[in-house]
């Protein structure tokens, strides 16, 4: 056989498996979602129809060392884009005073859904004891306290590992009884902060899909709760949260090499669900 030959035949060859690729992969989506709740950030300011903002003296539940505020410094539209940002300005609410002020809005009862696909287009910031997430939480404790209703983290990066983030799962029983379940995707090259990403997952009955850019790289399908049967707690609605802590239990403080102000930019939210 001639080299000519066996070149067109591997080209051939790989064109056919590419194309296989691509159809088995068209054929895995589902076509009939809906877009059914979006916000893409266009206006002058925050729409509080769909977002509460966080006000909260005393860091997120895990050691976190910022207070949460409402103030425009803190939480922003800004050139189309949500903007929450961490500063090191030794802000006080409600009497006490931490080193850091920062920002956290959610759609509780604003934006509650039970399965759908949710993709949010960001940018995150990084830097040791940075600690930006993208996450839902029951609406209605239907199985208890926390973790026994759940918890869907869609991404959390601690800012130490600013080429990699997390996807979790948290269940089980009420704490300290609870469990969680997840792995971490990192980035061939670069980091989150370098340039807008769209992270995702499609939580289905039964099942919960990780993807970044379109790309599915995890699946869980095993979990379960004190409270009822599976695929309880993942069966209720949950709603939305955005926010960026700073220091807690997971990142560890921040440090000299830590650059205020920390800006976590959003592009847009949109939720889809399937149209029967």
């Amino acid at each position: 056989m001639t080299q000519s030959k066996t070149i067109n035949l591997c080209v051939t060859a790989t064109a056919l498996h590419l194309l296989g690729v691509l159809q088995a992969t068209h054929a895995a989506q589902p076509t009939n979602w809906k877009l059914v709740w979006s916000d893409e950030f266009d206006g002058p300011t925050l729409d509080y129809s769909k977002w509460g903002v966080e006000v909260n003296a005393y860091g997120g539940g895990n050691n976190e060392l910022q207070i949460y505020s409402d103030r425009l410094k803190n939480v922003r539209l800004e050139k189309g884009h949500l903007i929450i940002e961490a500063h090191k300005d030794g802000y006080a609410e409600a009497g006490t005073r931490r080193d850091y002020s920062s920002g956290r809005i959610r759609t509780k009862h604003r934006g509650d859904w039970r399965y759908g696909r949710i993709d949010v287009r960001a940018k995150l910031p990084v830097g040791k004891g940075i600690w930006p997430a993208i996450w839902m939480l029951p609406t209605d404790d239907v199985y208890g306290t926390w973790a026994a209703s759940g918890e869907i983290d869609i991404m959390e990066l601690v800012g130490h590992e600013p080429s990699s983030y997390h996807g979790t799962l948290h269940y089980g029983g009420k704490w300290p009884k609870n469990k969680h379940t997840g792995k971490s995707y990192k980035l061939s090259s670069g980091t989150f902060a370098d340039d807008f990403h769209v992270f995702s997952i499609v939580w289905e009955e039964g099942k919960v899909r990780w993807g970044i850019d379109g790309k599915f790289w995890q699946t869980q399908d095993k979990w379960n709760s004190e409270g009822g049967k599976f695929p309880a707690p993942f069966d209720k609605h949950f709603h939305l949260l955005i926010n960026l802590a700073v220091g807690g239990n997971w990142p560890g403080a921040p440090n000299a090499t830590t650059k205020f102000p920390a800006r976590f930019l959003v592009d847009y939210v949109r939720i889809y669900q399937l149209q029967k």
